[in-house]
């Protein structure tokens, strides 16, 4: 039953009805099918003298809103559409299951809808995002209590951070990077709260600096070949035919040696890079190396796709098949995934002169599979990489000792030995591993907020896989939305 007055938006009621109109409006789709309701609505004149309004529309409630052409429902779908895919796939949804609605539309919904209050925060996860990796960068904060988005917002300056935390007293704890910015806008901006330092991001850090080590220590990664002489064919000599030296490797001699004359003569590194043609990186890495070995281990140890079967093509060879079509078919069947052409280029140095191949020799780790042996508990590594991490400490005492290191760590981080922090700062301080030095240093000008992380339960993790998240959302959007529109999503988007 149609009721005999309505109130304007005043707050006045009035029964003087001006006139009707036809109103239509979008509602759910029916069995795929669109539904459009069709209302008869009348107008009403607003008695209040000083109301702006002369005449206002009846509202139904929960059918009809002012100015809206879509139902409440309808509206609220569309909007939970448009957070989930934003514009051009949450149109092509919605088209699917029967409403046409296009892509801007979906993107007004979301803008409009209001972002939600933020509350009473005590724990607080704060970390960066890249709009574009290297150029421009953007802040997330996150409740780690309900690991709920609370805000984002352009740029990564500890002042911005410094002055939202002005507004939030209550916050309590920190959990960050160790980013200089972030620690310092979470000093001046809430200095009565403990700043903790991700566990993750002092592991990837220390991971780093044990790369780095062990790729100072390239060139001695390799085992010892073996003393036992090869099995040689029946009347062929024993005689070895050395191999001819990569074309990289002797121009990386011969650069090394350049360099490091000219830097004996006291010319600057960027000088040195003028004379030689070269990237002062390329100087750097050349001059910081103790031999010519260093910088070339890295090119001989590249993995190629014929390795694995290099020992049956030099075993093959030795007994006098030199046709690398038919040693090509042979590794074929052995499961050899690369072409003929890889194979021609391996033996192409053995084929001046008269002599064998070389015996092959195991093929020594690459870095970071040494890394990993390093950074991998002992329980979990596999009894063969538990093996070779044992035999490379034995032949290594620097690396023994970098292994050391990095147990004594994992130990206290995973027990929450806090207290143990100042004691392997010094030790690895003292020892010659460069980069592991510096990594402790570095600890130092954060110390509070690494002891924290080292003892407390705190952890970024909410913050990580919110950042994830964040990613995902930003190229769904192929970066051509705001931030505005952005933020709607991160925080709205559950």
């Amino acid at each position: 039953m149609r009721a005999m007055v309505a109130v304007c938006r005043c707050g006045e009621s009035s029964a003087r009805v001006h006139g009707r109109y036809i109103r239509r409006l979008r509602d759910v789709a029916v069995g795929g099918l669109g539904v459009v309701i069709e209302l008869c609505v009348r107008r009403f004149r607003c008695e209040n003298a000083r109301c702006p309004a002369v005449t206002f529309a009846e509202q139904i409630a929960g059918l009809t809103t002012p100015h809206s052409r879509y139902t409440p429902v309808l509206r609220g779908m569309l909007t939970q559409i448009g957070l989930a895919l934003a514009g051009r796939a949450g149109a092509r949804l919605a088209g699917v299951i029967g409403i046409t609605v296009g892509r801007d539309t979906l993107l007004r919904m979301v803008r409009a809808v209001p972002e939600p209050d933020v509350g009473e925060v005590e724990v607080l996860g704060v970390d960066d995002f890249a709009f574009r990796k290297g150029r421009h960068y953007g802040t997330l904060l996150i409740d780690m209590a309900t690991h709920r988005p609370l805000h984002l917002y352009d740029g990564r300056e500890g002042e911005d951070l410094a002055a939202w935390l002005r507004g939030h007293p209550e916050v309590k704890v920190i959990c960050r990077d160790r980013s200089s910015g972030y620690g310092e806008g979470a000093r001046l901006g809430a200095p009565q709260a403990q700043q903790v330092a991700d566990r993750y991001h002092l592991w990837a850090n220390l991971g780093q600096a044990v790369e780095k080590s062990v790729n100072a220590h390239r060139s001695r990664l390799a085992e010892p070949a073996p003393d036992d002489a090869a099995e040689w064919v029946e009347g062929e000599p024993a005689v070895v035919q050395p191999p001819q030296e990569l074309k990289i490797v002797t121009r990386l001699r011969e650069q090394h040696a350049a360099a490091h004359e000219l830097w004996t003569q006291g010319m600057s590194k960027a000088a040195i890079g003028r004379k030689l043609g070269l990237h002062q990186a390329t100087i750097r890495k050349l001059v910081n190396a103790r031999s010519a070995d260093d910088v070339v281990a890295k090119s001989l140890q590249r993995a190629r796709v014929v390795d694995p079967y290099v020992g049956h093509l030099h075993r093959r060879w030795n007994e006098g098949v030199r046709n690398a079509a038919q040693l090509y078919r042979e590794i074929q069947q052995l499961g050899y995934p690369g072409g003929e052409l890889a194979v021609q280029r391996h033996l192409r140095r053995y084929r001046t002169g008269r002599g064998h191949t070389p015996a092959v020799g195991p093929k020594p780790p690459s870095v970071r599979e040494v890394t990993s042996w390093i950074m991998t508990h002992p329980e979990h590594l596999r009894d063969e990489n538990t093996d070779k991490l044992h035999r490379l400490r034995e032949r290594d005492a620097e690396l023994d000792r970098l292994t050391c290191h990095v147990r004594k760590f994992a130990a206290m981080m995973t027990g929450r030995h806090g207290d143990r922090l100042e004691d392997w700062i010094a030790d690895a301080e003292q020892d010659t591993l460069v980069p592991l030095a510096t990594f402790a240093r570095n600890l130092r000008r954060d110390l509070d907020a690494v002891r924290n992380g080292l003892t407390l339960s705190h952890s970024s993790g909410a913050v990580e896989g919110n950042v994830n998240r964040l990613k995902m959302l930003k190229r769904q959007m192929f970066g051509r939305a705001g931030l505005d529109l952005l933020r709607k999503r991160v925080l709205l988007a559950r």
